[in-house]
C-alpha cells in the first residue's frame, strides 16, 4: 500500500476537455469519468444541465500542480473540487499472476 491523493471534480460537461487537459497537464492519467449526472447546488446554478463526475489519483507530489491549473476552470465555469488523502492496494508484480 502507498499514499495517494484523490481529486473529485463536479462541474457541467461543457468544461470536460478543458479539466482532462488539465489532468494530464500534469501527468495525471489515472481518472475516471461519470456522465450525465443530476446535481444540486454544485454549479451555483438552479438551472438543469449535464453534470459530470470527475475522479483521479495522483501522487501528493503532483497535486499542487494539477489544483493550480484546474482551479481558474472551477473558478470561471463553476463546479467542485474535493481532495482528500487515499491509499492505493495493488500488487506491483501483476505478471506474476498470470
Amino acid at each position: 500500500m502507498h499514499a495517494v491523493k484523490r481529486i473529485e471534480i463536479i462541474s457541467d460537461s461543457i468544461e470536460l476537455p478543458k479539466i482532462l487537459n488539465s489532468l494530464k497537464q500534469s501527468e495525471i492519467d489515472r481518472y475516471t469519468v461519470f456522465r450525465n449526472l443530476e446535481s444540486s447546488g454544485v454549479s451555483g446554478s438552479d438551472e438543469m444541465i449535464e453534470m459530470v463526475y470527475i475522479i483521479a489519483f495522483c501522487a501528493p507530489e503532483q497535486l499542487k500542480d494539477a489544483i493550480e491549473k484546474i482551479r481558474p476552470i472551477l473558478n470561471r465555469f463553476g463546479g467542485s473540487c474535493y481532495i482528500s488523502d487515499a491509499m492505493e492496494v495493488r500488487s506491483l508484480n501483476c505478471t506474476a499472476l498470470i
